[in-house]
């Protein structure tokens, strides 16, 4: 069977899922821990080496696991900035993603954007439109806060794709001396429709940390680092 059919179909991303294991035959430990998660968060991996935490925990009412990232990156809070605005590219990084474009620019701080996801195998692909409201830095807090949160209902849907109910994410940016970034990530993910145990697995084991990685690569691409073009609202890279 090809690869690309054994991918998975959620972020963030997304992003409802716990992270990978160091291990590749890691099914064991990673029931493990779903065993022992509860509403507080778990640690899930620690990447010393890359700077990268993941945690997984289980909320009432949910019907997939929350997850938060806590990464330092090497680039700049523009390059960051650069990364998460263009949408067009998001397939070249973020977790299977077939297709991205900006619907909406509302205001220079207010975002639709539509993406597509690859499923697993016999899986209908799925689509979302994520509602991005952005914080920028002020004085007294020298970070960038982007909210996102999935609007099903902003376009109609597009059968046969099957519309996710969650994409949301608390992302924030905050620069470190030595041009540095703290990324801080926080959020869920429903994909909508029924997903079956293996593939729900197999997305708890690779999309978050998988994500981190994309946009550490990204992030240090010289398009992004060194890009040129006017961003919509001021960026200051140098911690307080």
């Amino acid at each position: 069977m090809p690869r690309r059919f054994a991918f998975a179909l959620a972020m963030l991303m997304t992003l409802s899922i716990a992270p990978p294991l160091y291990a590749a035959d890691d099914d064991d430990s990673l029931d493990e821990i779903q065993e022992k998660l509860g509403n507080e968060w778990m640690l899930v991996k620690n990447d010393q080496r890359r700077k990268i935490k993941t945690y997984a925990k289980l909320e009432d009412g949910k019907r997939f696991r929350s997850f938060k990232v806590d990464a330092v990156l090497d680039s700049t809070m523009e390059a960051g900035v650069r990364v998460m605005l263009d949408a067009e590219n998001y397939t070249k990084w973020y977790w299977e993603v077939l297709e991205g474009k900006m619907l909406k620019v509302v205001s220079p701080t207010e975002y639709y954007i539509y993406l597509k996801h690859r499923a697993p195998f016999g899986l209908p692909n799925r689509d979302v439109i994520l509602h991005a409201m952005i914080e920028p830095q002020k004085k007294g807090k020298n970070f960038i806060k982007m909210v996102v949160k999935a609007q099903p209902n902003y376009i109609p849907e597009k059968p046969p794709l099957v519309r996710m109910l969650a994409e949301d994410m608390v992302l924030t940016y905050t620069p470190l001396p030595n041009n540095q970034v703290h990324v801080e990530a926080e959020g869920y993910v429903d994909p909508g429709g029924r997903v079956p145990a293996w593939a729900n697995n197999y997305i708890q084991r690779q999309a978050p940390y998988s994500i981190l990685l994309g946009l550490l690569r990204m992030m240090g691409n010289d398009e992004y680092k060194h890009g040129k073009t006017p961003l919509p609202f001021p960026v200051n890279n140098n911690p307080e």
